[in-house]
């Protein structure tokens, strides 16, 4: 066989059904569980207009930069979703009807022309939930625990980070960063793990922040650093978007600690996110044992981004977490869980001569709630059963004519090497 020229475009992937079982497993496992917190589903298109993923309330310039952009024959701009997060906003916007509270989830393919590595590609599938209508940490609160019942039940033991914008954005008030420049010290100050402290102060001086105010950051970061929220306390008399980041911190802390999950939580005072949208709590989930250094979930409040799509400065409560199913797929299968086994049929039905009548049992079965695979490989009954035996399959069901006069089939139970025969009617014309 001539081997194929044309490869995958970078970045994409073909999933195997081996590798595609597990995927699915893992997309059921997520969306069991957001339904169980009694999401509603949602699915947007793909295809939007570049305007409305371009605005200035979606994902930021560093997003916009691997944004997929195209024209139609109409000469219309447009552009493939990066994100599940600004699609939903514009369905909120478009649907002014909506009961709230509204909470929805969407498992779906997005784009990004970025950098390629172990868990993230270009085209890739993000499962979303989303809330909108609430005020309180209650919202963030219950999408954190949602992240720690989904990784219990994958077998991943995560820690969720997290943080407030206002209190970041606060506390680099006080040290003098001027309000036009904040959100380009917090992008930056996001990186501090990645590149460390020289890292982000040539990035800085990239940036033409002031030699003062990156000198008072150098100075300060490695203080809050490891610091408990409670430690910023003595700032919030001096700024008030320290005291109300605060605030909402004490509330959701309350909630995380009631839910007991708060043990595996950590406060990480420069957690940013990295994108403009986001208006207070922040939170990313890692794996413990680091074996994927990048985040495998994601979210936080962005309560500025519907009010803008609909062309005002109302503010509208609205909070997210997002996981990427590639980038889970990929921890599981580095570790070999439990979790990445084969699924196998219940049983293999096996003709020996007798091909209508095994599908007639298959057909049966299927009925009656089983997985039945027919084996159509029309090998000798002995390879077929060696081949069943290697693949773990611990029933097969032999129909052959002998069976079909006596109107019974023979089930062997592989494993403990014994056969038995059990009464079918096959249907005659």
């Amino acid at each position: 066989m001539k081997k194929l020229k044309d490869q995958n475009v970078k970045g994409t992937m073909d999933y195997l059904p081996e590798e595609e079982q597990i995927r699915r497993k893992v997309r059921r496992t997520l969306e069991d569980t957001f339904i169980q917190y009694n999401c509603l589903p949602l699915e947007t298109p793909i295809l939007n207009e570049q305007k409305l993923l371009a605005s200035k309330y979606a994902g930021g310039d560093e997003i916009l930069e691997e944004m997929y952009t195209l024209t139609d024959r109409g000469k219309r701009e447009l552009a493939l979703r990066y994100d599940l997060t600004i699609p939903f906003a514009k369905v909120v916007a478009m649907n002014p009807g909506i009961r709230m509270p509204f909470k929805r989830y969407e498992i779906g393919k997005v784009f990004r022309d970025g950098p390629v590595k172990p868990g993230r590609f270009r085209e890739f599938t993000q499962c979303d939930v989303d809330i909108t209508g609430v005020s309180s940490q209650m919202a963030e609160a219950e999408l954190m625990e949602m992240a720690f019942d989904i990784f219990t039940q994958l077998g991943l033991n995560v820690t969720i980070q997290y943080n407030n914008r206002k209190l970041l954005a606060g506390m680099l008030q006080t040290l003098s960063i001027p309000g036009t420049r904040l959100n380009d010290v917090i992008l930056t100050l996001d990186k501090l793990e990645k590149i460390g402290i020289d890292g982000v102060k040539q990035e800085l001086q990239q940036k033409n922040i002031s030699p003062e105010a990156i000198r008072n950051i150098e100075r300060y970061a490695q203080e809050w650093l490891g610091q408990d929220h409670t430690y910023f306390k003595q700032f919030a008399s001096e700024n008030e978007n320290v005291q109300v980041g605060l605030n909402e911190l004490s509330e959701l802390t309350s909630y995380l600690d009631g839910l007991n999950v708060l043990k595996n939580c950590a406060f990480n005072p420069f957690l940013a996110r990295g994108l403009d949208i986001y208006t207070g709590t922040i939170y990313e989930i890692f794996l413990n044992d680091q074996s994927i250094s990048s985040s495998i979930g994601s979210g936080g409040r962005y309560d500025h981004a519907i009010g803008g799509l609909l062309g005002s400065e109302e503010s509208i409560s609205t909070v997210g977490i997002s996981f990427g199913l590639d980038v889970i797929f990929t921890a599981l299968k580095e570790r070999k869980s439990s979790f990445v086994k084969e699924e196998k049929p219940d049983y293999v039905v096996i003709p020996i001569d007798a091909k209508r009548e095994a599908l007639m049992v298959a057909s049966a079965y299927r009925k009656l709630g089983y997985q039945i695979e027919v084996d159509m490989s029309e090998k000798r009954i002995g390879k077929s059963l060696e081949r069943a035996n290697k693949r773990g399959i611990e029933k097969v069901i032999l129909v052959g004519n002998e069976e079909v006069t006596n109107n019974e089939i023979r089930v062997k139970i592989l494993k403990e090497g014994r056969e038995e025969s059990i009464s079918f009617h096959f249907y005659k014309s």
